[in-house]
């Protein structure tokens, strides 16, 4: 059989969504303290978890996560999945952050490349733009009561077709003001479920009152920008001489977005100005474009922000009137993962094929063996 495979034909690929869906199932690898390695990769034909009800994971947050994406090629001949190096490493000082082993890098890769290639009839067709989000997730897994490290970490990862989260359609954001989303020194830059449960009732309220995306800024001194709820802070300020400078905030409290520093680095190479640095909430009034940046968002364009407690609004354009900014971005940024544009720095990396042991569909890796952990 030819891999990969072609998209399924149970799912109508015109309308994806953003949505779970069923796959053929997941990989899991299991680290246990007592042998300080990693078992061999195991794909589990189930969407469900075995999993004590004492485990950390659940009672104390002791878990961490990440997102990616697979995408095909214009002939559909290939699968490559975006960046996932990066992510590797991103997971790694996550688990730091909340006492988990780390993840090897290789381990990570292997197991993602054997998530998406054992589940390859799920990537969608390349012309429907749309992808196969990814999403590696490390958990405490061994009961334990009292709030010590436990003897035993799950490291699964799922996949499942997606379209786009957000959409490509400006969208209306706004400050929030009565919730911080990370202290100063705490754990604003770790992709941890902590930092993202607490803010659901905002967001929710927010979108009920017409702002489809919401905005954080310090908690200590309410002034400079950290992130959105979703994604990274990114904008666009152009120059009387012609020049385009991208901006993008650099508060030691957020997420560290693979799509955030891959546009940064797009930016650098069409020969825009790149600034990474704290921002102030009021620059947002200078700027020409803003936009979100996440993995399961792309790039959305902001149209405004609202700060309610000072009856403030910043409006921004797109289109006609600044053609170079989001779309140059957004444009270049989706060529480079879907195989249209070259890879100048080595991003895509080729969804292998799988290998099954004989008569045997969810058997172990064959050449993945137990790991000692870094």
């Amino acid at each position: 059989m030819v891999f990969p495979p072609p998209p399924t034909s149970a799912i109508d690929w015109s309308n994806v969504g953003f949505k779970v869906r069923e796959v053929n199932g997941h990989v899991e690898t299991t680290y246990s303290v007592h042998t300080k390695q990693w078992t061999p990769l195991r794909f589990v034909a189930d969407p469900f978890l075995r999993i004590h009800g004492m485990a950390p994971g659940l009672n104390y947050g002791q878990q961490c996560y990440e997102g990616l994406k697979a995408m095909r090629t214009p002939d559909n001949k290939q699968i490559n999945i975006f960046r996932p190096d990066q992510n590797a490493k991103r997971m790694q000082d996550s688990a730091r952050f909340v006492a988990m082993p780390t993840v090897p890098e290789d381990v990570f890769l292997k197991a993602v490349d054997m998530a998406v290639g054992r589940n390859a009839e799920f990537v969608p067709p390349h012309e429907t733009g749309a992808g196969m989000y990814v999403r590696p997730l490390l958990f405490g897994s061994s009961a334990q009561l009292g709030l010590s490290p436990p003897e035993e970490y799950t490291f699964v990862v799922f996949v499942m077709p997606t379209g786009v989260y957000h959409g490509v359609h400006p969208v209306d954001c706004l400050l929030l003001e009565n919730f911080d989303r990370a202290a100063p020194e705490g754990t604003g830059s770790a992709k941890i479920g902590g930092n993202y449960a607490p803010v659901l009732i905002h967001s929710e309220a927010a979108r009920n009152a017409g702002y489809n995306i919401t905005l954080h800024v310090d908690s200590q001194t309410r002034t400079y920008i950290d992130e959105f709820s979703t994604s990274g802070f990114l904008a666009i300020k152009y120059s009387p001489e012609g020049k385009t400078k991208l901006v993008i905030s650099d508060s030691k409290n957020i997420i560290r977005s693979v799509t955030a520093s891959s546009v940064e680095q797009i930016a650098k190479d069409i020969g825009w100005e790149t600034e990474r640095r704290l921002i102030r909430f009021e620059e947002c009034a200078e700027f020409d474009e803003v936009m979100a940046a996440g993995t399961a968002a792309s790039l959305v364009p902001v149209k405004s922000i609202t700060r309610k407690s000072t009856d403030t609004k910043y409006q921004y354009k797109y289109g006609d009137e600044n053609p170079e900014g989001f779309l140059t971005l957004l444009n270049t940024l989706k060529g480079i993962q879907f195989g249209k544009l070259e890879d100048k720095h080595g991003w895509r990396f080729e969804v292998s094929e799988p290998k099954f042991e004989e008569g045997e569909g969810t058997a172990d890796e064959g050449d993945v063996n137990a790991i000692q952990a870094l």
